[in-house]
């Protein structure tokens, strides 16, 4: 049964894709091999922008779009350079993971993609692009090097840097006894948490400040002594991190940056 629905899901692309070339649009419907049960996307782009949003189907629905760009008429020996102005993105499954392949190594793309609520996401972008998840629940982890993160909605587990870009993540639930890591080198880090929510929060910024409307309660740490036995020296070490507990404690999201703040609010 599973090679039938294998092979249903590239009938799918392959006609769509044949008659959305002329717009530099393409639609790809892969169907999952268990549609009842949780699964996995990843995505990979070097150009281009990446957008997740959950939905009430059992299917994983790709819409590709060449981001439009200046048309040029390069000329060799009297001849004019003439380029398809094509997409080439394809979709493999198996046993619910779901890989995205595009050649946004020569083009930007934007990716918009439909998955069922309950996903786990794997997504990373270079250039010219930004990350926006929506309404999914799941384990995440999100990279971006010179775009921002934006997550809306979203419940589970997140592990997501960017170097260039700010980090925004609304959480509507989190994860009991797993840990988080969030940085941003260059921009702010703002999440928010329900109010209820039990977490404690270890956070740090370089050139920046923590802002809360959480009645955290802050924890002092001592100084951190480090020993050298070979050379009989030791060195005093003092951490600028901020450590606090949210309705007495939880999971640890651990927040870094080094150009921005740290924004942790309530909802």
């Amino acid at each position: 049964m599973k090679k039938i629905i294998y092979i249903l899901a590239f009938f799918i692309i392959g006609t769509y894709i044949s008659n959305a070339q002329q717009d530099s649009k393409e639609r790809l419907v892969v169907p999952l091999s268990n549609p009842n049960k949780a699964g996995q996307l990843k995505v990979k782009l070097i150009y281009g922008s990446i957008n997740v949003v959950g939905y009430d189907g059992k299917e994983v629905i790709i819409d590709a779009q060449m981001k439009q760009r200046k048309v040029t008429r390069n000329k060799k020996n009297g001849l004019t350079r003439i380029s398809s102005g094509t997409l080439d993105v394809s979709a493999e499954e198996r046993d619910n993971k779901v890989i995205v392949g595009t050649d946004s190594y020569r083009r930007s793309i934007n990716l918009t993609i439909r998955v069922p609520r309950k996903f786990s996401l794997y997504l990373s972008a270079v250039n010219d692009g930004d990350i926006t998840v929506e309404n999914v629940n799941g384990d995440f982890e999100i990279k971006n090097v010179n775009g921002e993160i934006t997550m809306t909605n979203i419940s589970g587990t997140v592990n997501a840097n960017t170097t260039n870009g700010k980090l925004k993540i609304s959480f509507n639930k989190i994860t009991a006894n797993t840990n988080m890591a969030l940085s941003s080198f260059n921009d702010d880090i703002d999440i928010t948490l329900p109010k209820n929510a039990k977490a404690t929060v270890k956070a740090k910024s370089d050139n920046g400040e923590v802002y809360t409307d959480f009645d955290m309660v802050l924890e002092k740490k001592s100084p951190k002594v480090e020993t050298d036995t070979r050379s009989r020296t030791y060195r005093v070490k003092v951490e600028q991190w901020v450590y606090g507990k949210i309705n007495g404690g939880g999971p640890e999201i651990m927040m870094k940056s080094f150009n921005g703040d740290i924004i942790v609010r309530a909802k």
